[in-house]
């Protein structure tokens, strides 16, 4: 067998084991996805109509609130998700599997393939949930074409590729799985320090940097251009640029912990 298809072979196998620890131990996965259900609910129906005043759409109310906060909240989506992924790996690391099979005739790499795989395609399960919740409290994707839905749903998956290999990094870093849940929060923090619930201009000046000049700001102002027909501007090549940069860096990070000797 040839290096390329013992590869594909061991991380499609890694993957079905991924998906199946994530169907048997839902719980992570669902914790996880309320934080930005709650959230949406919270901001469209408790601070909806204060809020559309701020964004300058205060007489069409909390649906004006809910078109500008749900690609947002989506971003939160992946970000919260991917702290699931951190678990995972710390788990893996920690419980003595990854030993076990280092000793086996698999693909080195095929571990870290099949945990990034699997957590992408949770990310974009948990986003599709969270926006059919969005769709039924009244969200619509105003004059999106086909193109745009296409882009959108390529960005969340670039942004969800992204994270993935950050939390990986941070799984493996840590010393235990409480360390690598608490190294991960800045994935779920930062979209709530962005331009997810208010616009950049409306923040205080001192900090507004730390909103404009951070990867989730230019995603989510991207991803409300495709759905919503707002201006893009130079935020999309920020976005797509934000996600290489961040995949690189994860990457590397990861593969290289996790191919160092073990202690």
């Amino acid at each position: 067998m040839s290096a390329l298809s013992l590869a594909v072979r061991d991380s499609h196998t890694m993957l079905r084991r991924n998906l199946l620890h994530a169907r048997r131990y839902p719980s992570l996965t669902l914790n996880l996805l309320l934080t930005p259900v709650m959230l949406l609910l919270l901001f469209v129906y408790i601070f909806g109509d204060v809020m559309s005043a701020g964004i300058g759409a205060g007489g069409a109310g909390r649906s004006a609130y809910l078109a500008y906060l749900v690609p947002g909240i989506l971003m939160l989506t992946i970000g919260s998700s991917t702290i699931g992924s951190a678990v995972s790996v710390s788990m893996d690391m920690t419980e003595g599997i990854i030993a076990r099979f280092r000793t086996m005739a698999i693909h080195r790499g095929s571990v870290l393939i099949g945990h990034v795989i699997g957590s992408v395609l949770q990310c974009v399960m948990s986003v599709v949930l969270v926006g059919a919740v969005a769709v039924a409290i009244g969200f619509r994707a105003t004059g999106a074409t086909a193109l745009e839905w296409i882009l959108a749903v390529g960005l969340l998956a670039l942004v969800s590729l992204a994270l993935t290999w950050i939390a990986v990094g941070m799984g493996l870093s840590s010393p235990n799985v409480e360390a690598a849940s608490n190294n991960a929060m800045p994935l779920m923090i930062l979209p709530l320090l962005s331009s997810a619930f208010v616009p950049v201009d409306a923040m205080p000046g001192w900090f507004r940097p730390i909103a404009e000049y951070q990867p989730f700001t230019p995603a989510i102002e991207t991803l409300r251009g495709l759905l919503l027909g707002t201006e893009i501007g130079h935020n999309g090549w920020l976005a797509v640029a934000w996600c290489l940069v961040l995949s690189a860096l994860g990457y590397f990070w990861s593969t290289s912990l996790f191919n160092r000797d073990p202690k």
